[in-house]
């Protein structure tokens, strides 16, 4: 079992994600190849300087066994692939890029025109692979059978090299059918197969987590881009504020007039008209903070500088000292030009301070927000009304078994929680569930279900139904209302059914009816679909992801990647987690105090367990992620 990274080298894919073909490509393969192997994967442009530091930053962890690099590898000016790999190589292998070489030529004369490289850098092997789809797999498929054998050899496992050998020795020239089936794929506890009666393995590969949300993005289409490219666009059309205003409660003057005692001519307001009133230089006006500015006034002593003096007949302040020299501009919203400073006393005195904030036919939106706290302000404050169309959701869930939460509790049946999870969820998060059902195991019924209300919303999520059993009905419903079905599985834990399909701009997540498995999924792949869909950037669609600092003593690792619930414990600034008690899919208490999902490796031969201290990756679940301060 090894970890690998797919770096697939592109300017057009690095700028435009969703057109990559080779990485996914390459991730499907290792996947299908090499069960348990991590896979990380990300696109980089046709910089040099990138590529290798990027390649520098995998090869010094030193728990990443290869590293395939996919395009770049040609003659054109920046294919410098080769170029950013080649001074990282500690030792090169001539041989490994000659027989990817000569298998390459026997497709295609073209194949000599690849100047990729491979070798070893560190405990790390690399191999630069061509860009297109095609050579990938065709390259893939030439070293696919030597990459366990290279790894155990880089790391010195001398019983699994001695073992190969041994099993090479004993090959006759007519292999059994255990030994063909080894030669294609070398461990197989989740089998992909026909999913009939004869083969009742799935027919569905299990994706990478990553593979299967980069799949989704890359189908869901963005339904607001209109209303983005509104507020992107949109000018104010008036100046905030729209005269200059008091920053403090406080005393309205001119600042040549010096401290000392000054009548009081009035008090100012917010929300007053703009004073004309003549003033002098032993004159001022109450004023209020957000007032506007008298017009012959420039600066403004805040009351606690000030003390009073006198009050008139009706009681209001007639007389007061100010007790600090007035500055020009003091405590107003002004415009902060660097000028000589004879010529701001006259720009202070003769130009207002309005649009300081936002001025008229500036963009109200330096960049497209898609919190709808910052839209609306934003859209309110400049007295303006959008349209701002959110996905339009329904959630079901699917099973003869369940009964709503409002019934009495029968035999054979069970309470149905997931509905109120999920649309507690989409509540959460900022989205609105439009239609609630729950179904009985029927096909008819399901079909007809999902055809109306595909009628009027974007997406469906649906709990239950997914797996492999004989009233599993979601896939063939699809099927028969002509979706396409992306992928039905996933290599992880919990929620290896999860299936994704769409057709047109319609799309549906089956999430496995399991509870926490519904919980897990619709946090991975419903989320970031969503929000997508609304317009968020692609960098925020997914949950945040934090370090933090395993405090269980050991966990018993699947050979699955799994996402485990915790509870995030600050200790001297640090972030811990520890472990919501039993992580079994069906045991909905584990999200209780869940502030992360923890991703936890699969198994492998080397390392079997998570200790205490070490340091994992974390989805945050949500905003207030610290349960504990020590």
């Amino acid at each position: 079992t090894s970890n690998f990274v797919c770096l697939p080298v592109s300017d057009t894919c690095y700028e435009e994600p969703a057109k990559d073909r080779s990485g996914p490509r390459l991730v499907t393969l290792i996947g299908e190849s090499f069960d348990n192997a991590s896979v990380i994967s990300s696109v980089l442009p046709d910089e040099q300087d990138l590529i290798q530091r990027e390649l520098r930053k995998w090869i010094d962890r030193g728990d990443v066994s290869i590293i395939l690099t996919t395009g770049g590898t040609g003659f054109a000016p920046r294919d410098v692939t080769p170029e950013a790999t080649k001074p990282l190589i500690d030792r090169e292998c001539s041989q490994l890029a000659m027989a990817i070489a000569l298998a390459s030529l026997q497709k295609t004369k073209f194949a000599a025109l690849s100047r990729g490289v491979c070798g070893i850098a560190g405990n790390t092997l690399i191999m630069n692979l061509p860009g297109s789809e095609k050579a990938v797999i065709e390259c893939f498929d030439v070293v696919r059978d030597l990459l366990p054998h290279a790894v155990h050899l880089m790391r010195n496992n001398l019983k699994l090299v001695q073992r190969t050998h041994a099993t090479l020795q004993q090959t006759t020239a007519q292999p059994t059918t255990l030994q063909q089936h080894q030669h294609h794929r070398h461990v197989c506890p989740h089998k992909t197969g026909a999913g009939n009666d004869e083969d009742r393995n799935s027919p569905f590969p299990m994706l990478p987590v990553q593979q299967a949300l980069d799949t989704i993005l890359g189908v869901v289409q963005r339904d607001n881009k209109t209303a983005v490219q509104q507020l992107e666009a949109l000018v104010s059309p008036v100046n905030i504020p729209p005269f200059r205003a008091s920053i403090k409660d406080g005393y309205a003057m001119k600042s040549t007039g010096f401290s000392g005692t000054k009548r009081v001519l009035d008090c100012i307001a917010a929300g007053d008209k703009v004073n004309l009133h003549p003033l002098q230089e032993d004159e001022c006006f109450k004023i209020n903070t957000g007032a506007p500015l008298p017009e012959h006034a420039d600066c403004v002593v805040q009351v606690e500088d000030t003390k009073l003096l006198q009050r008139d007949k009706y009681g209001e302040e007639s007389l007061v000292d100010i007790l600090v020299e007035p500055k020009p501009g003091q405590d107003v919203r002004y415009v902060n030009f660097a000028m000589p400073q004879p010529a701001i006393l006259l720009f202070l005195f003769v130009c207002s301070a309005v649009g300081f904030d936002l001025a008229k036919g500036e963009r109200v939106f330096p960049a497209y927000d898609a919190s709808p706290v910052v839209s609306k302000s934003l859209l309110a404050s400049v007295g303006c009304q959008l349209p701002q169309r959110k996905p339009k959701v329904a959630i079901i869930s699917t099973g003869s078994e369940l009964l709503a939460p409002s019934e009495p509790a029968a035999a054979g049946k069970i309470y149905d929680s997931n509905t109120t999870m999920l649309e507690e969820l989409l509540l959460y998060f900022g989205f609105e569930c439009m239609q609630l059902q729950v179904l009985s195991d029927n096909l008819d019924n399901i079909k007809q279900t999902l055809a109306t209300l595909f009628e009027t919303v974007d997406f469906v999520i649906c709990s239950g139904g997914v797996s492999m059993g004989d009233k599993d009905f979601i896939k063939p419903a699809l099927e028969a209302l002509s979706f396409k079905l992306h992928f039905g599985r996933v290599n992880m834990k919990p929620g290896k059914p999860m299936t994704f399909a769409s057709r047109e701009r319609k799309y549906f997540f089956g999430l496995p009816g399991n509870p926490v498995s519904a919980f897990v999924t619709f946090h991975l792949f419903a989320l970031p679909a969503i929000r997508w869909a609304a317009g968020w950037p692609r960098a925020k669609c997914a949950l945040p992801v934090i370090n933090v600092t395993l405090q269980n003593d050991a966990i018993a690792l699947d050979g699955r990647p799994e996402y485990v619930r915790a509870t995030v414990n600050s200790i001297k600034g640090q972030l811990h987690a520890s472990v919501n008690g039993d992580q079994i899919s069906s045991r909905l208490q584990s999200i209780v105090g869940a502030d992360v999902l923890i991703h936890l490796p699969g198994r492998t031969a080397e390392k079997t367990q998570a200790r205490a201290g070490e340091v994992y990756s974390a989805s945050v679940l949500r905003y207030d992620f610290i349960s504990n301060y020590e």
